[in-house]
């Protein structure tokens, strides 16, 4: 079995979105793929059908996937070592969690890019109904793109709920003309970053956590104070909390406690939930095998406090 590293390409996005389409014209570029194998992996079967034989590299072998159960490490390193692949394309199962795959993949297969792809007429009713399943997709995504874009859809909605997400992505809205038009609304930070200690008022915890999960190694060794909840979790040593807040990004079903790890080196007793201000430094592990950075807290100061104004922090 092969070890050598393997960038994987990683296309999200729900049925139609226009994920097939995408990596159609991808595999048909005569730039990409030259003298190498490629391993095309489908989760889904949508209405359109790949043709290979427009890919001008040396070979391309297409495998089908239609179970999560399938999504095992060694039929994935089988797939890849039979067409000894160079590169790896997976068109996911929009309906499915990432996890499934990233818990199950090869050590061997990194994820070199991830693009999120979505029909611009119909995202944010998707997001409305599935939000969990979309912030899951958009949150990792490098790029997102809108397609069949011809002024049906507000460009400034899209862009709101794609940043209060992820910040980091690039967005591209793709019109029926193929034209594609690059989304340059700026997003200034509502907070000093390079202040001596970065304080985060209530009202924005949502954008900052967005932003450092996004960009975490802007962060590395920067002082933070914030208001949050601290809690202790059976998981986590001694002397090490959680502490976050819930945030809501569209609506009360896709509410999710957001938290950082934080080592106290003092005694702290949590017995239940607390409110508490928090004065921490960040540091920033990069994890390998995800290819992700985490923040980390190590809190200088913390006392207990009142709740903020709304305890629920959102993006608006």
């Amino acid at each position: 079995m092969s070890s050598k590293a393997i960038p994987v390409y990683l296309f999200l996005g729900f049925l139609e979105a226009g994920k097939t389409q995408f990596i159609q014209e991808t595999i048909s570029n005569k730039r990409f793929g030259l003298d190498e194998n490629i391993l095309l992996v489908t989760c889904e079967e949508g209405i359109e059908e790949y043709d290979l034989s427009q890919f001008g590299g040396k070979s391309i072998k297409l495998h089908t996937i239609e179970d999560k159960s399938e999504l095992d490490e060694q039929l994935l390193l089988k797939l890849s070592d039979e067409c000894d692949a160079d590169k790896i394309l997976i068109e996911y199962n929009g309906m499915w969690h990432l996890t499934d795959l990233l818990l199950n993949k090869p050590a061997n297969w990194k994820i070199f890019q991830t693009v999120f792809i979505a029909e611009a007429s119909t995202f944010q009713s998707y997001t409305q109904n599935l939000g969990s399943l979309v912030i899951d997709k958009v949150n990792v995504s490098d790029v997102v793109i809108f397609n069949r874009y011809a002024n049906r859809a507000d460009v400034n909605e899209l862009h709101k709920i794609i940043r209060s997400i992820n910040r980091k992505a690039e967005i591209y809205y793709e019109a029926d003309n193929g034209m594609m038009i690059v989304d340059d609304i700026e997003d200034p930070l509502p907070f000093d970053i390079e202040a001596p200690t970065i304080v985060i008022k209530d009202t924005d915890y949502a954008i900052w956590y967005s932003d450092i999960m996004s960009e975490a190694k802007k962060y590395h060794g920067k002082t933070v104070k914030f208001k949050a909840i601290i809690s202790s979790r059976p998981e986590l040593p001694n002397n090490v909390f959680a502490v976050g807040r819930y945030i809501m990004t569209c609506c009360e079903a896709d509410m999710e406690f957001c938290w950082f790890v934080a080592l106290y080196n003092k005694y702290y007793s949590v017995q239940e939930e607390k409110w508490v201000t928090v004065t921490a430094e960040i540091t920033v592990q990069h994890h390998e095998n995800e290819n992700i950075d985490i923040p980390l807290l190590r809190i200088a100061d913390l006392y207990e406090c009142e709740p903020p104004e709304k305890k629920i922090a959102t993006f608006t």
